[in-house]
């Protein structure tokens, strides 16, 4: 069925267009024309002086609408995750479990293909934040799952979580190489994190082929005068990316801006959004703005997506258009979609959000 988003400022992905329409199909956009040549017999979506843009992404999220996906590894939690998603104006998410047991890995790789088969919509695949990170960065992750891999580990985890685990945090000095390759060769993004890498174990994973950072600053070895850490190597390195929360918690809003000017477009947004739980392996406790475990450690934001733009404009002093990009564009590219994601154009997906002035959702399309 043919459907024309009409009344609204479009940003392309690019630029900005007043005065159009876009005009979608199946599920694909079609193309933009001027408001004026909106063809008739489709049906027409006034949005009502909204600004649309593409969905956005969020590659790093536990949970949300009280539904915590390691907690109820079922597709009953990723839809409740989805929706939480899609209310913070993201369309397509990876839902992560952190350092666990075999058995609950295996649970949520089974349910990720549930959720498939049931013809759940948003979910890009698994993202896997450990086992193989330094317990010296664990962060809130539990230090009896913490491994180093084997051969066996990593035949495991391709076994039963190919198609299906499409990311993985660990930490690279931790890890052999040769190791790390056979995940990139069988798909799997790699990021670099939970590490105490120096900056030069940083920077050779780096030119090994890892292409991105989880959380930068939370996690990894810090920027010092004598000793750059990851930190340094992310920001010396010219190709490398790192995700971002931004919500003036896990990251001092200065630091991010200060991270910006640094690595430009190798900068992009995450959620690492959670629920609460207060039994089992991992306890999350709200507590006013941010998640802790039992012991007060910091363990997870309640941002949304949208919100995280929004800080990113409004307290880092980024341009509304780059800060969307960081949420849509730079994130597709990493997971292999750029020319099906972060883009309003002809061929892609309609997956649009719409936001008002105050940089609220007013609505998330996902034809």
């Amino acid at each position: 069925m043919s459907v024309t988003y009409t009344n609204a400022r479009i940003f392309t992905g690019d630029r900005f267009l007043d005065n159009h329409a876009v005009l979608t199909d199946n599920g694909r956009i079609v193309g933009l024309l001027p408001a004026t040549e909106v063809p008739s017999g489709t049906q027409e979506i006034d949005l009502g002086g909204a600004t649309l843009a593409p969905a956005l992404i969020d590659l790093q999220i536990y949970g949300g609408n009280g539904h915590l996906f390691p907690f109820s590894t079922d597709a009953a939690s990723l839809k409740g995750t989805y929706e939480y998603c899609v209310s913070g104006g993201a369309a397509y998410f990876m839902p992560t479990i952190p350092t666990t047991s075999r058995e609950v890995m295996l649970r949520s790789m089974q349910a990720v293909k549930d959720y498939w088969q049931q013809g759940g919509k948003g979910v890009l695949g698994l993202h896997l934040e450990g086992p193989f990170m330094n317990p010296a960065k664990k962060g809130a992750h539990l230090e009896q799952y913490i491994t180093s891999p084997t051969q066996e580990d990593i035949n495991w985890l391709l076994e039963h979580g190919r198609d299906v685990i499409k990311m993985m945090t660990l930490a690279p000095e931790r890890c052999d190489p040769q190791l790390v390759k056979q995940l990139q060769d069988a798909g799997i993004l790699v990021s670099a994190g939970h590490s105490n890498a120096t900056y030069e174990q940083a920077y050779a994973a780096f030119e090994r082929g890892i292409p991105t950072a989880t959380h930068l600053f939370n996690a990894m070895s810090a920027l010092q005068s004598r000793a750059p850490g990851m930190v340094g190597a992310i920001y010396d390195h010219d190709r490398i990316c790192a995700s971002v929360v931004a919500d003036g918690i896990h990251v001092d809003f200065s630091a991010i801006r200060i991270s910006k000017k640094i690595m430009g477009q190798r900068l992009f947004l995450i959620t690492d959004a959670v629920a609460e739980a207060r039994s089992g392996d991992y306890i999350y406790i709200f507590d006013k703005d941010r998640y802790v475990n039992a012991q007060g450690t910091l363990s997870g934001s309640c941002l949304t997506m949208m919100q995280a733009v929004k800080n990113c404009v409004e307290k880092v002093g980024i341009p509304l258009d780059e800060a969307l990009r960081m949420a849509s564009a730079y994130p597709a590219a990493l997971a292999g979609m750029e020319n099906e994601l972060g883009r309003i154009s002809a061929g892609y997906r309609a997956a649009m959000v719409a936001f008002n002035e105050q940089l609220q959702v007013v609505q998330t399309i996902t034809e």
